[in-house]
């Protein structure tokens, strides 16, 4: 028997005639009594495999004709053409090995959200799922090299924190022995502590949202991608964030065409992205959207909606700039220029997918930081570490965290956001 092969590999260099081992789960099956047409499946694609009465032994048939969908098979076979088939090749076997039988699969065609959602642990096997999951382990990787390249030091903040970064509302709260504590929104605020060994750093890690939001671009718990740079502006920090997502995307662009088309994503849609990103200011994204119909004012935050139509009939991701102070957290520096803003921006993705990043420059002044602390009734026990980095040494720095899921629901445009993670984590399920 011939070793075994991935079968994308096999489909990418054919050799006709050759003996072939593939190893892989049966995606589809029917037989016409003598022959047996199995489609087999594995991490690089399928391929068909004709299993024909009298050219492997009995049992062996027999074997094929009984595996039912996700049945666990190795095949070895000589390979020939076939414009017909998938890929436009088969395998004709000559010998097929049952490694483990399948009971009757529940998920058929056409099956409610809600039936994928609880079998999700074999929904996971499905073709769309598996490019999903290629997309984003390429967005990781372009993102990663990038970071390298450009000196920044990956570092592992905690998850259990007694720090809240985002607003109290939406925080996990835990026992945690005698006193309280939480499951982490951001890791903003330790990584701003590592700057100051390490100059620019950045942290991957799951982040967790209490938010009772049912919408199409919220997740309970999420990936997120977040970044710290000392001596850098607001300007400065944009300019990093274009140039990081222009580099996640050529990645996916360089390994995962063929699963961007499955997924219904045309590749040149994504070669447009390329820095500089579109800078508007907030308040002209109100007037724009007013002119459009909506019903906003100076102070009114952009949610998915505004979002949606502000970016609908772009095709590269735009930055909103200098928010209102009082709809954006404590820690973010106000502008001089523009006392009622902040230095902030929020980038976000073309063709209505909404916000992908959000960052700021951070506030470095000591006494503004208190009396933001104060205005808002945040106790400031907690957080009187976080001050003392203002103590001792302050620099200027900026920051910003990013979305992994969203960004990958906008490069292989998903409709919602749950598709992006093998097990989503919404307010309403946490199963399986």
């Amino acid at each position: 028997m011939s070793p075994p092969r991935k079968i994308g590999r096999i489909l990418a260099s054919p050799a006709v005639g050759q003996e072939e081992t593939v190893q892989g789960w049966v995606y589809r099956t029917r037989s016409s009594g003598a022959i047996v047409y199995a489609v087999v499946r594995d991490s690089t694609g399928i391929i068909q495999v004709t299993v024909k009465k009298g050219n492997l032994p009995e049992e062996e048939f027999e074997a094929a004709k009984a595996a039912p969908v996700e049945s666990s098979v190795i095949v070895t076979g000589k390979l020939f053409e076939d414009k017909r088939a998938p890929g436009g090749f088969e395998i004709k076997a000559s010998g097929f090995k049952l490694v483990g039988g399948a009971m009757p699969f529940p998920i058929t065609e056409y099956q409610s959200e809600e039936l994928l959602l609880d079998n999700r642990h074999l929904w996971i096997r499905s073709r769309e799922q598996a490019a999903v999951m290629k997309v984003k382990a390429s967005v990781l990787e372009g993102a990663r090299a990038w970071l390298k390249a450009n000196d920044f030091i990956e570092v592992t903040p905690p998850i259990l924190t007694q720090n809240a970064c985002e607003g109290g509302v939406t925080l996990f709260k835990l026992k945690y022995f005698d006193r309280e504590a939480y499951l982490s929104q951001s890791a903003q605020m330790y990584l701003e502590a590592l700057i100051f060994s390490l100059d620019r750093v950045y942290s991957l890690t799951p982040s967790f949202r209490a938010e009772k939001s049912r919408t199409t671009r919220h997740l309970t718990e999420y990936w997120h991608l977040e970044l710290e740079e000392a001596w850098t502006d607001n300007a400065g920090n944009m300019e990093v964030q274009e140039n990081l997502v222009t580099a996640m995307v050529e990645q996916v662009l360089q390994d995962r065409q063929e699963e961007l088309r499955l997924l219904g994503r045309d590749p040149a849609d994504l070669r447009e992205v390329r820095p500089p990103f579109k800078r508007v200011r907030y308040s002209q994204a109100i007037e724009a959207l007013r002119a459009q119909g909506l019903d906003l004012s100076f102070g009114s935050d952009l949610g998915a909606v505004e979002e949606r139509a502000f970016t609908a009939n772009e095709k590269v991701p735009v930055f909103v700039t200098n928010f209102p102070k009082e709809i954006k957290a404590f820690y973010m520096k106000e502008d001089p220029e523009e006392p009622s803003t902040v230095k902030c921006a929020d980038m976000l993705a073309p063709e209505g997918y909404g916000e992908i990043i959000g960052g700021s420059e951070r506030e470095t002044d000591l006494d503004k930081l208190v009396e933001r602390l104060q205005a808002l009734e945040i106790p400031m026990e907690a957080y009187q570490w976080y001050l003392d980095l203002r103590r001792f040494g302050s620099v200027p720095h900026s920051g910003f965290g990013l979305g992994i899921e969203r960004v990958v629901r906008w490069v292989c445009r998903l409709e919602h956001i749950r598709d992006a993670v093998p097990f989503p984590r919404t307010v309403a399920r946490c199963y399986p």
